[in-house]
């Protein structure tokens, strides 16, 4: 066991993946804003680790080191876009005639990509409800290849018990890959629940402020890392050092934020079960939540993020996400900044509306993400838009 694995994870927040510049004693890792890396003589070719920077580099390494002090397994990579490393993961482990299991419920853009992109190539693509784990077994076929899983479920929170799926995916020797963006390693540690590849989009929790967009994979062989490598650097996928930068100092506050959004969602949530104007309030924290075992027992904290459905339906929730004043209407999530999305216009609106309504992804869904303002004010303007319905 090194020295940074006996280090608690807010220190690894800190300090895991860097060090001061060894030439100036910068304390954050440069901005490495280049293109390529001199190279010192044929026969020294990546000797330093660095070639191009679509391949690698350094600012973006140092990223990746601490993200696998934080995930744990064989080691990370980053990717330009939460897609990007969706899109790298599908690919570098399916192919033309593979199939591939998804969860019921994912994210829109995951969604899309199977079935109106990698299809076209010939993957076959099954979306089944991943959380009981005997529908996932019956799911896997011959030419299987994949297993994808996002646990909890963009928007509607919906769990997987990733300990009891992996066994399904390990017995069978299919890799299972899980979207952790809503969680983060400080909640959820999939890797350690048995998954072998973890996924996020950086955007969200990891950077943390409406700064910059990324994704990153980790993994715990060594193969699958490579693989994936392989494609991102194909499709010329990685991220940019500046992003790189922008998001190794957003993870130094990262568990931090999530204890302070948590505890608001939590609040939150408890004040819009009271409402009368409220039909139902989604939120894994709640004692009503119908996965609530599960969720209390493979993560250590339930997030940020929240849905409920207003009384009068979807003209009652445009109503009300129009009126509201501190909470920004806008795509995203884990922000600093309180957002609200309404799901099926916005984040999911290219999934067919009878797959959508199957997955529980109603019309009437208002998603939110709770940010650090003070939980008071957030609900009086909460309050003040549904009073007015």
């Amino acid at each position: 066991m090194s020295d940074n694995d006996k280090q608690h994870f807010k220190t690894r927040e800190v300090h895991a993946g860097v060090s001061p510049d060894p030439v100036t004693g910068a304390i954050l890792t440069p901005i490495y804003q280049t293109t390529t890396y001199v190279q010192e003589s044929v026969d020294q070719y990546l000797e330093k680790g660095y070639s191009y920077s679509r391949s690698g580099n350094p600012t973006v390494t140092a990223l990746e080191d601490r993200i696998t002090a934080l995930e744990g397994g064989a080691g990370s990579l980053c990717f330009a876009t939460g897609m990007a490393a969706t899109s790298c993961t599908i690919m570098a482990l399916t192919g033309t005639g593979k199939h591939a299991i998804f969860s019921d419920v994912v994210y829109g853009g995951t969604h899309r990509i199977s079935t109106k992109v990698l299809n076209r190539w010939g993957l076959e693509c099954s979306f089944v409800d991943t959380s009981d784990p005997e529908n996932v077994k019956s799911a896997i076929r011959e030419n299987t290849t994949l297993i994808f899983t996002e646990s909890p479920a963009n928007p509607t929170l919906k769990l997987t018990d990733i300990a009891a799926v992996s066994e399904v995916a390990q017995a069978n020797g299919i890799p299972h890959v899980v979207d952790n963006t809503f969680l983060t390693p400080y909640f959820q540690r999939p890797l350690e629940l048995g998954a072998e590849i973890t996924l996020h989009s950086t955007t969200k929790f990891m950077e943390g402020h409406n700064v910059s967009v990324g994704g990153s994979i980790s993994a715990a062989k060594k193969e699958h890392l490579e693989q994936i490598m392989f494609v991102r650097n194909c499709l010329g996928s990685n991220m940019t050092p500046m992003v790189a930068f922008y998001t190794l100092q957003g993870i130094k506050t990262m568990s931090t934020r999530l204890e302070a959004q948590s505890a608001n969602a939590l609040k939150i949530a408890q004040f819009l079960q009271t409402h009368p104007n409220v039909d139902r309030v989604c939120y894994p924290g709640l004692e009503s939540f119908p996965q609530k075992e599960l969720a209390d027992r493979q993560a250590t904290g339930h997030g940020s993020m929240l849905w409920f459905e207003v009384h009068g339906g979807v003209e009652a929730g445009k109503k009300l996400m129009d009126t509201l004043q501190l909470w920004s209407l806008a795509e995203n999530l884990g922000s600093v900044e309180s957002l609200v999305t309404h799901s099926v216009t916005m984040t999911h609106a290219d999934m067919p509306k009878e797959e959508r309504l199957a997955a529980g992804i109603t019309d009437g869904l208002v998603r939110l993400s709770a940010g650090l303002e003070t939980a008071e004010d957030l609900i009086a303007d909460l309050k003040q838009a549904l009073d007015a319905l």
